[in-house]
């Protein structure tokens, strides 16, 4: 064997042994840091170039700056690829439980995620907004629940959310019992909101 097939046969040993490591730990998407060290690529340029060729390859996809997956963006849950892009603790909330829950009758422009920053970006197409919110009531878990990998506020998380970002929003629903008001102020207060309610 010459040396050449040799490297070539030691280079697909080595992809193997990361696709291995990546399916073991069970998740899709990736941040390029967390692959970093899953693979013990300290260099960066080397990690880049790495991640370039599998992706020409077709054996992972780049998402969106810093986030790859197994898979393509289609296949994945969008509520999923925004929390992963965040690259940090957050959840979804607000309009996009609102709208699920009926309470909004008009479909958001965006999922809303709430996070320790204040930004808009994009996904394959989906737009995301995360709202900043004070690490005090973000780390708090009252309300909200793990569904599919994914933090996700229950109605009564969302409305109180709502409130605490819009005191005067006006919830237009036809139906006022659709909104648990009572558990609103269980949630705002175990939270530590001091919103009216």
């Amino acid at each position: 064997m010459n040396s050449t097939n040799k490297k070539n046969k030691e280079s697909r040993g080595a992809a193997g042994e990361r696709f291995a490591r990546l399916a073991m730990r069970g998740e899709v998407v990736f941040h390029t840091g967390d692959m970093a060290n899953l693979w013990g690529i300290p260099n960066k340029n080397t990690l880049y170039k790495t991640l370039s060729r599998y992706v020409a390859g077709g054996f992972i996809y780049r998402i969106y700056k810093g986030l790859y997956a197994v898979k393509k963006a289609s296949d994945i849950s969008p509520l999923l690829l925004g929390v992963k892009a965040i690259h940090a603790f957050a959840y979804v909330s607000c309009e996009s439980v609102l709208y699920q829950k009926g309470i909004l009758s008009q479909p958001p422009q965006e999922i809303t995620l709430v996070s320790q920053s204040s930004k808009h970006f994009s996904i394959a197409g989906i737009r995301y907004r995360s709202r900043k919110m004070r690490d005090e009531f973000l780390f708090n878990d009252a309300g909200v629940e793990i569904k599919d990998g994914v933090r996700i506020a229950s109605l009564s998380r969302a409305v109180a959310d709502m409130l605490y970002f819009n005191p005067r929003k006006y919830f237009d629903v036809g139906d006022s019992s659709l909104i648990p008001m009572d558990k609103v102020k269980e949630i705002a207060d175990a939270v530590g909101y001091t919103i009216k309610i």
